[in-house]
This record gives C-alpha cells, structure tokens and sequence, in this order.
C-alpha cells in the first residue's frame, strides 16, 4: 500500500508557493479585483495561462480576450478566483501522462468545460459564493495526484484493471487506502476552503450524502456534472469515466433539471 506520507508529500505541491499567485489570491479572497488583476499581470506565466484560458470557445466570447484587467472583470470574483486555482493546478499537470490517456491540452479542456458548466449551475441555483465555485477545481487537482500515486505502483494498477476489472476509484482505495473524493476533500483542507467545501464534495461522490439539504443538493449536482464531462469522448478514451460510478437514485430527483440545463437531448 502507498502510505499516508508519500500521498501528504503529493498534496503538499498544491499549490506552488508563488507570491504573486499568494497575494492574487488573497486579493480576490476580499473581493479586490482590481488590484488582483495588476499582481496578477506581473506573472507572465499565469496572465498567458488566463489568456488562453477565456479564449477556448467553450467560454463563447466572439473577440479576443488579452490583458488581465479584462479577464478578471469578465469572469467577476468567484470564477477569476477559480481561474488561479486551475492556473495553479496546470503547473503541476505530468509533461507526459502514463496510466490516462491526457496531455496538457485535453487536461486544459477538462478544465476549461468543468469551471464553465458549474458556474452555468451555480447561476442556475442562484449561489455566488468564491469557495464553492472554486470546489470544482479540485477534481483535476485529484486526477494528478491519482496519476503520480498509480505511477508509483503502474503494474500492479494495470494487473488489477486487467485481470479484476476494477474501476480506478476501488483500485485508488486499495493501494492508498483512499478515494479520488477523499483527495479532493485533503486538497481542499489545504487551500483552508471552509468545512462545507468538504462536505460538498464527499456528498458529489453519490456515495457519502449530507444531512444538510443544501449541501446535498450541490453534491448532486456536481456529481452529474462530474459523470456527464468524464462520459464525452476525449475523456472516456482517456480512462477517467471509470473514476465516477454513477448513482443514478441518489440524483434521480434534480437529472430533468440537470438535463435541460445542459442541453442534453
């Protein structure tokens, strides 16, 4: 089994320590978009990275969008917030990829389509909140750290999916002695985002739902929305589909709701 110390020291790298990412954050964090725009400018790396970011056409803006000062007042405070998260996240994604079929470009995309769609869900559910817009960053997050940790035991990984057909959350389980949520929830503790964070991603697994109903609600919608990106092409051949075992019961009450959003035929 991978211990409890080897997947901490993977944890730890999230995120770098960068000043100007710290105090961009920190300057969000209090709703400061000015000035996190001009800190955020100074960071060639990160403003090329939002640049490239808004431009992909699931973001649908019809002319190019470049300085920082634009993109920040665009996208407002919760989703420029998220948006450092994700920058901070592509810096740690693998140059090459060994157990999923990824590369920087399609990591991008997943990124790009999950931070799009839930903010069309967070609008939808009339919520504006920075730390809950920003939660969906942590499932990339987590497919990292479950690359690195599966690297680490590649042909025993590639034994039990061979021969046992076990779906990459079971096997993530038995060698770490913990699931994709589980990482998600630790990443989450170490942005020091608020315990409800937590809960809303335990309860997005389908399989750990809260007593509180609104924090089951977002559970149940991340939860589809985790299972419906995974399930398009680029992401299946990829081998992450096989990370959400979907609970068709636990969100039976809001996938019409889900479903008209998203436009699903």
């Amino acid at each position: 089994m991978i211990t409890k110390d080897k997947i901490d020291a993977f944890i730890k790298k999230i995120p770098p320590a960068s000043e100007a990412l710290k105090e961009t954050l920190l300057l969000l964090s209090i709703g400061e978009l000015t000035k996190a725009a001009k800190v955020a400018q100074t960071d060639l790396a990160l403003k090329s990275y939002l640049k490239n970011l808004v431009n992909k056409p699931i973001y649908g803006f019809r002319h190019e969008v470049s300085e920082t000062s634009q993109i920040f007042g665009i996208l407002g405070v919760s989703s420029s917030q998220q948006s450092v998260y994700n920058y901070m996240i592509s810096l740690l994604s693998p140059d090459t990829w060994i157990l999923f079929k990824l590369n920087k470009h399609t990591f991008s995309e997943l990124q790009a389509r999950l931070s799009t769609r839930w903010g069309k869900i967070l609008k939808h559910l009339n919520i504006d909140d920075k730390d809950i817009d920003s939660s969906i960053s942590l499932l990339p997050a987590s497919i990292i750290i479950s690359e690195a940790l599966f690297c680490e035991k590649i042909d025993e990984v590639k034994l039990l999916k061979n021969t046992k057909a076990l779906d990459y959350n079971t096997i993530l389980t038995r060698l770490c002695g913990i699931g994709l949520f589980d990482i998600c929830e630790q990443i989450s503790k170490k942005w020091e985002m608020p315990e409800k964070i937590s809960n809303i991603i335990q309860a997005a697994s389908g399989l750990k739902p809260s007593d509180d109903e609104e924090t089951n609600k977002l559970g149940k919608w991340m939860h589809l929305l985790l299972f419906y990106e995974l399930s398009q092409s680029t992401f299946l051949e990829a081998g992450l589909n096989d990370f959400i075992d979907f609970q068709i019961d636990y969100v039976s009450d809001v996938y019409d709701e889900f479903a008209i959003l998203m436009n699903i035929s």
